[in-house]
């Protein structure tokens, strides 16, 4: 990340309690390490299935909504909504159910073989039909994870062709189908998004607007900055900013934060997913000043999603305040420590104590 110039940005910016409309927890142990790192600033979060075994049904989804709610910090004002992993075996009933309930969000569609614990996943859309069609009928989200994994589909083009081949399509052959295409990566997608029906939105992470593929090798091979949609070049990293600072409401956050700890990171296989959690916000409102767009953080990081989504936006507010600091290095210690975005790298702001976690 570049170093930090001095300018005019503001000594204090308040906003609406943000929320993460894409956040991975994980499960057991790990859940009670990381969960308190959102809870810090998000008053909400949409909560990823791909666990092992992912979770597929109404009532996975349900209770490890309880295992979340169990493993907050003391006095934490938190709420997870939860969702369904797609898979083949998915039923229109199902959805029924998951749509009848008001802790479920969404269903997640993960290609088979693209991230983390998607060996489940679809291999096609073909046979789902009764099932997109009654996500239409319910109005319940599809939450996509936007890559083709055809084994000679270049890495840097995954989501280019998935769009032009798989969600394009899908959009228009659904008409009354709600899509959010998530962690969106190119100026293809940004543009795609911008310009399709109101029920067609997009979140964006810190990682891909503040950072291009040539962090992924800066001084040797950085494992800690290799994310699935992985990084990609610096066209689209702009263009990624310009769609989260337009003001569109489009397009919200979503951190995709994804723990792995260092020995699963820093290994002959390394696990994709970039842990930003503990200093999330303050990457946004990094990303934000550097383009001059502090007034339309609150937006991107408040509104949008939760307007999106159907929630109310939440009433109390937290406070950024200027200050070069520098974000933690890691979470624990040793090959079970968790490697923090931008570990060591100064940050402009920082949630100022007293407005995290209790609100």
């Amino acid at each position: 990340m570049d170093e930090i110039p001095n300018d005019a940005s503001p000594e204090r910016i308040e906003i609406a309690r943000p929320d993460d409309w894409h956040l991975h927890l994980r499960d057991g142990a790990l859940l009670g390490r990381v969960v308190g790192a959102t809870a810090r600033c998000f008053r909400r979060a949409i909560v990823m299935p791909n666990l092992d075994p992912p979770i597929v049904t109404t009532a996975d989804a349900l209770a490890y909504r309880d295992r979340i709610l169990a493993a907050l910090p003391a006095g934490s004002h938190f709420e997870p909504f939860m969702t369904l992993y797609l898979t083949e075996a998915t039923t229109p009933s199902e959805i029924a159910r998951a749509a009848a309930s008001t802790q479920v969000a969404g269903v997640k569609l993960y290609p088979q073989g693209a991230t983390t614990n998607s060996a489940r996943g679809v291999r096609g859309l073909d046979g789902l039909g009764p099932v997109l069609e009654a996500l239409e009928r319910h109005g319940l989200p599809l939450l996509v994870h936007g890559e083709a994994t055809a084994p000679d589909c270049d890495v840097f083009d995954r989501e280019r062709v998935f769009l032009d081949e798989t969600l394009r399509p899908l959009v228009e052959r659904h008409a009354g189908l709600r899509v959010v295409f998530e962690h969106i990566t190119t100026a293809e997608a940004a543009a795609w998004v911008a310009e399709a029906p109101a029920r067609v939105a997009a979140t964006i992470t810190p990682q891909h607007l503040l950072l291009n593929r040539n962090a992924l090798f800066r001084g040797g091979l950085r494992p800690h900055h290799y994310c699935l949609p992985v990084l990609k070049r610096e066209r689209d990293r702009q263009a990624l900013v310009r769609a989260a600072t337009s003001g569109d409401p489009s397009f919200f956050l979503g951190t995709d934060s994804a723990p792995h700890t260092r020995r699963a990171k820093e290994s002959a296989c390394g696990c994709a997913g970039v842990f930003s959690a503990p200093v999330a916000l303050e990457a946004y409102a990094e990303a934000f000043a550097r383009a001059s767009a502090l007034d339309r953080l609150e937006g991107f990081a408040s509104h949008f999603g939760a307007d999106y989504y159907g929630r109310p936006r939440n009433e109390d507010r937290v406070t950024l305040v200027r200050g070069d600091w520098q974000g933690p290095e890691t979470l624990g210690a040793g090959d079970d420590a968790l490697v923090v975005f931008l570990a060591g790298e100064a940050l402009r702001y920082r949630l100022q104590d007293g407005s995290a976690a209790r609100g």
